[in-house]
């Protein structure tokens, strides 16, 4: 009788801790599983999803602003409020 108790709490101890990682790393779980779902399914076209950037992002005409105190109109100046992002 004492293997048997012991086999059942082993097994709860090894069922609630597996719980316990799918609770705590769900987030990092699911992009995981959506990752090998996108690999293996045979339609998934990897070039469908990509973003075109620009290859000069300063250049694109939404983030240049014209500056006021030009002369020409047609020389597009940044503010100084410009952020540089960092990663």
């Amino acid at each position: 009788m004492g293997a048997i108790t012991s086999a059942v709490i082993a097994i709860a101890g090894v069922v609630l801790g597996w719980i316990t990682i799918e609770i705590a790393c769900k987030p990092c779980l699911e992009k995981g599983r959506e990752a090998i779902d996108r690999s293996l399914d045979p339609n998934y076209d990897p070039d469908d999803n990509d973003i075109q950037a620009p290859l000069n992002p300063n250049s694109h005409p939404q983030n240049l602003v014209l500056d006021p105190n030009s002369d020409s109109a047609s020389s597009p100046a940044t503010t100084t409020s410009d952020a540089i992002k960092a990663v």
